[in-house]
């Protein structure tokens, strides 16, 4: 597929189809960017979505605790971990949360956004102004609606690479 802007354009291969992912540069600029990084550093190829609950979300990106394969994966710990790359400073805006917005995934602390991130399934305008929006889905959102529930999920599906659409 061709993308309007491929810089900005994260593509997950997933255990049930390719996701497309818009990316905004211009309404979280550091989540964006950290986003791309890890993207092209391979950090996301093989993390689960370890916590998916049905009609809200699915959240993956525990690239520590989270990546099949990794020196430090465990799956009673997926979602407790991040990168080694420093916490990220909250970039909230008015974007709404709707079907296919991607956010940071945070603790209590608002600027503790890392690694982790969730698609939300459905609109969920409790998490307006509070999470960074950082994309929305554009392609392959019913491969998301498919994705095994979970608090945690047993068998997890994962994400077997993410790829920045200009470097495909």
């Amino acid at each position: 597929m061709a993308y309007k802007d491929p810089e900005n354009t994260l593509v997950l291969e997933t255990t049930k189809g390719t996701v497309a992912i818009e990316l905004y540069p211009d309404l979280a600029p550091g989540h964006v960017a950290r986003i791309k990084e890890l993207a092209r550093e391979g950090a996301y190829d093989g993390v689960v979505f370890h916590r998916v609950i049905d009609g809200f979300m699915a959240q993956t990106g525990d690239v520590k605790f989270g990546k099949q394969g990794g020196s430090s994966f465990n799956p009673s710990r997926a979602g407790m971990g991040g990168s080694d790359k420093p916490d990220l400073k909250a970039e909230f805006s008015n974007t709404k949360h709707v079907r296919g917005t991607c956010s940071m995934a945070r603790s209590q602390n608002p600027n503790s956004a890392n690694s982790q991130f969730y698609i939300c399934f459905t609109d969920a305008p409790w998490l307006d102004r509070q999470y960074s929006v950082w994309g929305q889905v554009i392609e392959g959102m019913d491969n998301v609606d498919t994705i095994k529930r979970g608090e945690p999920v047993t068998d997890p599906d994962s994400i077997t690479s993410a790829k920045i659409a200009a470097d495909l």
